[in-house]
């Protein structure tokens, strides 16, 4: 009897030091939309599962790719490398940042600008030199620098997609879902960094129109897009380009048709949107291990939108088996690359497998 009572002691102890310690959130109330149905244009299929599978256990966490005048792809991974993926699909280990390459394109004199969750914006000559470009605009330093794109007149746009939490910590910020995020741009002719816009919900995917004309920015938290006028008689304005996602809208590239693809890691979660409604649980679940707190659905997904936000098109992986954890979908010449924040592969689609995309 005892030692019943002694358990009893210690389980009371254990649950009211968790009910009572600090959680490292302070979470708002939050009311999600009703999930759109996946039909039409988003109606599930399993064209994902035709890519050709490059690096397959020789990388892990490509998270974002893009490809060099001769052909060489290059990627950022989880253990702070960046790789390269020859034609002949050798793999080599180009650099090693030792932090955590996220977004990367090549700027028009060969240098890969990179969004280093942890350095911030940098570029990185041909030759391995690697150069900070910023780390903070109006005083705040950049804890999240996430995506990145280059627009026609070679100013750098990209996204810091928390200023509070850090990028192994991202699962917090979603639970805390406040506006912690910024879209930036910066100016290589005079080194200076602006705030393009702020209070964002987890800024994450980035793409500047072929003609300069606005940039996309992804909330990802929000399931939506926004898109920010840099140009025209609506210069300054921003707008709702695409809302109510099926998913978590992370990287956001433009192929030469002028098609904005969108990478989304995983579905809507019903837990996670159902959390939203009660910040006080939200701030207990903060405070359980990762492994006890809601799980992304293991699912490959990618869609395409025309300039005006209207789905042109989506590409799946149901089970996940193939292609998951999709976070970057990168248009080169007749393929489309795929990224992933944690599986061991980079996907390679070719347009022509896709219907009503093929013959363009």
């Amino acid at each position: 009897m005892k030692w019943l009572m002694a358990a009893a002691l210690v389980l009371f102890v254990l649950g009211g030091g968790f009910l009572l310690s600090p959680s490292p959130i302070d979470s708002e109330a939050w009311q999600a939309p009703k999930p759109r149905s996946l039909s039409g244009p988003l109606a599930p299929n399993e064209i994902l599962q035709q890519a050709d599978l490059l690096a397959l256990g020789e990388v892990y966490g490509p998270e974002d790719t893009t490809v060099s005048q001769n052909g060489v792809i290059y990627a950022g991974t989880q253990d702070g490398k960046i790789i390269r993926v020859r034609p002949d699909g050798q793999v080599e280990s180009w650099l090693d940042l030792g932090t955590r390459p996220l977004g990367m394109v090549f700027d028009r004199n060969g240098n890969l600008i990179v969004a280093d969750a942890w350095k911030g914006l940098i570029s990185v000559a041909p030759d391995r030199t690697v150069s900070i470009l910023t780390r903070e605009a109006e005083g705040t330093l950049f804890r999240f620098t996430d995506d990145v794109d280059i627009a026609p007149d070679g100013r750098i746009y990209f996204s810091d997609a928390s200023s509070r939490f850090h990028q192994p910590d991202y699962r917090l910020d979603l639970l805390e879902m406040r506006p912690h995020g910024r879209l930036l741009r910066y100016s290589p002719g005079n080194g200076k960094t602006e705030v393009i816009l702020r209070d964002l919900y987890f800024a994450n995917g980035v793409a500047v129109s072929p003609d300069g004309e606005f940039v996309l920015v992804n909330e990802t938290w929000k399931y939506r897009i926004l898109r920010h006028w840099l140009k025209g008689p609506r210069a300054g304005q921003t707008e709702i380009f695409a809302d109510n996602l099926p998913g978590f809208p992370d990287n956001l590239a433009v192929d030469s048709e002028g098609r904005f693809w969108v990478a989304f890691p995983t579905l809507r979660n019903p837990q996670v949107d159902a959390l939203h409604k009660r910040p006080w649980l939200k701030n207990l679940v903060a405070k359980l291990p990762e492994s006890m707190q809601p799980v992304p659905q293991e699912y490959g997904l990618a869609v395409a939108f025309d300039r005006d936000g209207q789905v042109l098109t989506s590409l799946h992986d149901t089970s996940g088996t193939h292609l998951k954890e999709i976070t970057s979908v990168n248009p080169n010449g007749s393929y489309l690359y795929f990224g992933s924040l944690h599986n061991d592969r980079i996907g390679r689609l070719p347009l022509r497998a896709i219907p009503g995309l093929g013959d363009e």
